[in-house]
């Protein structure tokens, strides 16, 4: 059974997370270099089938967009481009790194592993991933 990926895209990393096969739980998968998403994915994609991609949409209190959203409107173009028969719809992201770190704090981590941006942005993923399953 496919599964469904969670991307939560930064400039210079960026958090995976994806469902179990019958897409009840998230769990993160990893953190890869931004430039490396691409090929990390064709690589993924080859092992594993895939339904459906959601990318953080990054957009401020009042629904303006932020600094990031073009970077992130870019990556989709490339996920399109490079997977064509996978959708990818954007969700909100906003407070999924706080949400991250706050569970990070909760699983009782050691200060320097919740500094790990690598970690934080994988369970960002997983975060958005769980929300996204909530709803549907």
């Amino acid at each position: 059974m496919p599964r469904i990926l969670s991307i939560d895209y930064g400039g210079k990393r960026t958090g995976l997370a994806v469902t179990d096969p019958l897409k009840i739980i998230a769990t993160g998968l990893t953190t890869v270099e931004s430039k490396q998403l691409i090929p990390f994915l064709k690589d993924y994609f080859s092992k594993e089938e895939v339904e459906l991609i959601i990318i953080g949409e990054p957009k401020n209190w009042d629904d303006t967009d932020t600094h990031a959203t073009p970077l992130v409107e870019k990556c989709i173009k490339d996920l399109q481009k490079n997977f064509p028969a996978i959708p990818v719809k954007k969700v909100d992201e906003r407070y999924t790194s706080k949400m991250a770190r706050d569970a990070m704090l909760e699983m009782g981590l050691r200060k320097h592993q919740r500094r790990d941006k690598k970690l934080v942005d994988e369970i960002a993923a997983t975060i958005m991933l769980q929300e996204y399953l909530r709803q549907f």
